[in-house]
């Protein structure tokens, strides 16, 4: 496999070098951004990796080519500000990673293995499989919603404090945390992720704090847990509300005493690791329930950040959309557009998985659909209704079948895009009515009539 990497630095790039040709990849230099792009012409590349900041043609213009002349070519950002806007603005573009220097040989490995990984999965996607996950695009969108969570990130990816992100299941916790780690001085320095919900209650202390030989049946060797692994970096554990009591207590140790206790040992062992958890629960009411602690609640929430559902930056979906769209297309080889019908009734849509959702709709979409306009037709059931009411789709739909409600089907239609401008002005009424072209008082009169 050849992996172009592109940096100005020659320190940069031998140690680049060396890391990749050991585990057996080709390795072509460019010394800048203009050799790269030359290099890119001369033939195939399966992977680039490119810095930000280089001379007579920086990383941006390295992506934009290789989206010009290799379309399926991933490419991989570097910087050494760590700067978050930055990182955004290439996933934006179409970057498919960033690494922050310094960087470890780990995570080089990691990143261009899950980018050539990105390069196969056109049979893996024909078949519908759903194995091309790019999850960073969770930050693409204009929405101020969205960008209060960049400014959060900037302002506190430097500290050290202990981060509980929340919200919905699909709104992209682990990216952020990601996103935390790698514009963080730890960036060099591993980042470890676990399930909290997905590993059995029996093995969990063990997998977090490692367990000495023998200390239980089918303990044949010792093995470090995640806190040794992570020392250093960053921990994020996910899930956190699905931590029984009895491990609360345990986390709640090692969380103060910043050391760990293998399973089986008698001596602590001292660890240096940021703690980032996630969870799409309500922490807070299951402190009041009694079935999570609020002492660990407090260590664990020193820097809250929520995360906004997708329904709540509505302006975001044709953004999001589009990206996805493109990124389908140009995997696939087609050139399929969405309808305005289509795209007017995702975003009338809830959209529960939020952004996961969006990006598994449009994959099976693109894969299934035969012509080159997807149509309002074309959308899941659930996205042709409104409130549990007929939608425009299927109120035609019926409508050739037989007779429909028409009131209560306007009404629906209607309390569906009183909602929709609603959370488009943060819920001011003034500006939500200037959406819909009705004074303040005719809003508030619909209301009235909706109950709310």
């Amino acid at each position: 496999m050849d992996v172009l990497v592109a940096d100005d630095d020659a320190g940069v790039r031998l140690t680049l070098r060396s890391m990749l040709a050991r585990r057996g990849f080709n390795v072509i230099e460019a010394a800048d951004g203009v050799e790269a792009i030359a290099r890119l012409s001369a033939g195939p590349i399966d992977v680039v990796i490119t810095d930000l900041v280089m001379p007579r043609a920086n990383g941006f213009e390295v992506l934009r080519r290789t989206r010009e002349r290799q379309p399926r070519t991933p490419v991989i950002m570097l910087t050494a500000e760590g700067s978050i806007r930055d990182c955004v603005a290439a996933m934006q573009a179409g970057a498919f990673n960033f690494l922050t220097k310094p960087f470890q040989a780990c995570d080089v490995e990691e990143q261009v293995r899950s980018a050539l990984s990105s390069r196969e999965a056109i049979p893996r996607a024909a078949r519908g499989s759903g194995e091309m996950s790019r999850p960073q695009v969770v930050l693409i969108g204009e929405s101020k919603v969205l960008r209060d969570v960049i400014d959060s990130v900037e302002r506190i990816a430097g500290s050290a404090s202990s981060v509980l992100i929340s919200g919905e299941s699909g709104t992209g916790k682990e990216v952020v945390a990601r996103l935390l780690h790698s514009s963080s001085p730890r960036a060099g320095r591993p980042f470890v992720a676990v399930n909290c919900g997905a590993i059995p209650e029996s093995l969990i202390e063990s997998e977090l704090f490692g367990h000495a030989k023998g200390a239980f049946t089918g303990a044949t060797e010792a093995r470090s847990g995640k806190f040794a692994q992570a020392d250093g970096g960053t921990l994020f554990l996910d899930e956190i509300g699905e931590l029984k009591l009895a491990m609360q207590v345990k986390l709640l140790r090692v969380v103060q005493e910043r050391e760990v206790t293998p399973v089986g040992e008698a001596t602590a062992r001292n660890i240096d690791v940021r703690i980032i958890t996630a969870t799409n629960r309500d922490l807070e009411a299951m402190v009041k329930e009694g079935t999570f602690r609020q002492d660990l609640f407090f260590r664990l929430d020193v820097i809250p950040l929520k995360l906004p559902a997708l329904r709540d930056r509505y302006e975001d979906i044709p953004i999001l959309a589009a990206y996805f769209l493109e990124g389908m297309n140009r995997r696939l080889g087609r050139k399929i557009a969405l309808s305005e019908e289509a795209l007017n009734l995702m975003q009338l849509y809830e959209w529960p998985g939020n952004v996961r959702e969006m990006e598994n709709l449009i994959e099976r979409l693109v894969v299934m659909t035969k012509g080159d306009v997807i149509g309002g037709s074309e959308l899941p059931a659930r996205m042709r209704s409104i409130d549990g009411g007929p939608g425009l789709v299927d109120a035609s739909a019926a409508l050739t079948r037989g007779t429909i409600d028409l009131q209560a089907t306007m009404e629906g239609i209607e309390r569906a895009l009183v909602g929709q401008a609603l959370r488009q002005a943060d819920g001011n009424k003034t500006r939500a009515a200037a959406l819909l072209s009705v004074s303040r008082t005719t809003l508030i009169d619909k209301l009235k009539r909706f109950g709310e």
